[in-house]
């Protein structure tokens, strides 16, 4: 609790300062394809879009001056979690009804911004979302004034056309620029939450044509020194890929407005040797800062993405957000958590009618689904996670969530397995809970026991799930991955080695996890319990290292003032 002090403190101080005035003129620009700003909004699918959320509305406490910029999805294609084929149902969206405000000139009309794509000129309007001095402008093509196509630019998050998804990060990266000249807002650093909005660059560099009246390759350079870039993934499907053919179609009438050649522009995110186009390339070509979101994302992305250069800035939890504990009084910490324990079984008793003891160990596992986070770590032998969880006086209860893309094939096949053995096989013993949302999480995270955590390690680039649980006393029973590497669970969670994890798992529950709970129910109100005693050291860890308050600092200290500071000196 002490550090997390400190650094509020440390923005006391800091919106004191001739930095944060200038920050107040020439606010920080946060470009991200996903906002998980509501829970039912439709604008986040998975740990990027939380991430983003919780960052803007720390922002918006902390007085800081950020603009999000971002897209409105029109539509949710969601995995229809209750149809045995797993159907997609498309749900239409309205931004008011979703809290949003149109975006308008001082005489109340309403601001349309343009960028040429492909053969013809495209057109968005913007919403937007507001906490304190902050503010995410979501920009939307479902408007009159597009062809029909065109209107559906914007009309679902990370759509698999792969033409649409060029001309939708188009719309991101170049119209986001645009709309904020159109607001008269004078950017003092460009954040790239990842490589989808990398084509804001370009539209920097043009714009440094025009002011410095300098070549293109010269103003490209003055563009990187107010781009920052941050890199959430080291997975291939999250490093955007494009072939260079695409590209340049998409590109060649805004190649004229520049008057740039085509080949040049498609040139700057080239994998060499290869027909490719990177997002990610064109962001690290550009950015003068780059970072990753751990120690050991850091470390690897160093050597995949060589020569370039990662900082670290570890992921933080918005912890207003995610606290339903509200306590640290280590007496009232279990009275607390079994409340939010029944409001999660209160939500299982709803979704297959079961009525759990509060009682019973519970473990939850919930995040998006693919195959490096190994959803079916726990259900590999269905036989002795029975005999384990149907153990007299020491039972166990399994909780799990999640989603996936519409369009991820693999994903879906390991969504469908999941429910398949839960529904066939350990009926009574898990349960899934299907429409995975921001209101969901805070549910689960809050009412576990135990939070199980299994990515493949150096797959997870965070993981801050994990970090929600633990701030609730939930204690961790993960592989050392992402923010897990940095710190010593002893005396707070387990770690499990990265192979035969099944094993792994079952073998810790029976040996340790299961052993100690139950002792604890034995008194719970005992103050010397072990378990009670992890609960509270958990909470602590958050607290002190993994607040987005501590993160927001570090980006300010490591990544915006340096930025600011440089571009001052050109």
């Amino acid at each position: 609790m002490k550090e997390l002090k400190a650094n509020i403190e440390w923005f006391e101080r800091f919106n004191q300062s001739h930095e944060y005035e200038g920050f107040s003129k020439e606010p920080v620009a946060y470009f991200c394809a996903e906002f998980a700003l509501m829970s039912d909004m439709p604008t986040y699918i998975g740990g990027l879009g939380v991430l983003s959320g919780d960052y803007v509305k720390e922002a918006g406490d902390r007085e800081f001056p950020i603009i999000g910029v971002g897209l409105f999805y029109g539509e949710s294609h969601e995995l229809n979690e209750n149809s045995p084929e797993g159907n997609n149902e498309i749900k239409s969206q309205d931004p008011q009804k979703n809290g949003l405000s149109p975006v308008a000139d001082e005489k109340n009309n309403r601001i349309l911004i343009s960028l040429p794509i492909h053969d013809r000129i495209v057109r968005a309007q913007a919403w937007k979302w507001t906490k304190g001095n902050t503010t995410v402008y979501l920009l939307d093509t479902n408007i009159s004034e597009n062809e029909q196509n065109d209107r559906k630019i914007t009309s679902r998050l990370y759509i698999p056309d792969k033409e649409m998804r060029v001309k939708q990060e188009m719309v991101l990266g170049i119209g986001g620029s645009r709309l904020l000249q159109a607001l008269k807002a004078h950017p003092s650093v460009y954040h790239l939450n990842e490589g989808h909005s990398a084509f804001l660059a370009l539209e920097l560099a043009k714009y440094e044509v025009e002011r410095r009246n300098v070549d293109f390759a010269k103003a490209c350079a003055f563009a990187s020194q107010h781009i920052a870039f941050t890199n959430h993934t080291l997975v291939p499907a999250g490093n955007e890929l494009f072939n260079k053919d695409l590209v340049s179609a998409m590109m060649y009438k805004y190649a004229e407005e520049l008057q740039v050649p085509v080949a040049e522009l498609v040139s700057l995110g080239s994998i060499q040797d290869s027909s490719l186009f990177s997002m990610t390339t064109l962001s690290l070509r550009f950015a003068s800062k780059t970072n990753a979101v751990s120690a050991l994302h850091s470390r690897k992305a160093e050597e995949i993405f060589s020569p370039h250069k990662m900082q670290n800035i570890t992921n933080g939890i918005y912890i207003q957000g995610w606290d339903a504990l509200n306590t640290d009084d280590k007496n009232k910490m279990w009275k607390k958590h079994q409340e939010n324990k029944k409001n999660l079984l209160s939500a299982i008793k709803d979704e297959n009618g079961d009525s759990w003891n509060e009682n019973t160990l519970l473990i939850g596992w919930a995040r998006r689904i693919v195959p490096y986070k190994r959803p079916l770590a726990l259900l590999e032998n269905i036989k002795a996670l029975k005999e384990l969880a149907q153990r007299k006086r020491q039972e166990i209860k399994v909780v799990f969530a999640g989603h996936t893309s519409a369009g991820d094939e693999e994903g879906e096949k390991i969504f469908k397995e999941v429910r398949r053995l839960i529904s066939e096989e350990l009926k009574g013993i898990a349960v899934f809970l299907p429409n995975y949302n921001l209101e969901l999480a805070k549910l689960l995270t809050s009412g576990c026991d135990l939070w199980l955590n299994t990515p493949v390690v150096g797959s997870e680039a965070c993981g801050t799930s994990g970090m929600k649980a633990a701030l609730n006393g939930a204690l961790p029973l993960t592989t050392k991955d992402g923010w897990v590497d940095e710190v010593d669970l002893t005396g707070i969670g387990w770690i499990m080695e990265d192979t035969d994890i099944n094993h792994k798992i079952l073998d810790i529950l029976d040996k340790s996890v299961v052993p100690m709970y139950y002792k604890h129910l034995e008194n719970p109100n005992d103050s010397s319990s072990e378990w009670l005693a992890r609960m509270e050291r958990a909470r602590q860890l958050i607290l002190d290292k993994f607040s987005m308050t501590r993160a927001l600092r570090e980006y300010i200290e490591n990544i915006y003032l340096p930025i600011s500071k440089q571009r001052h000196q050109i």
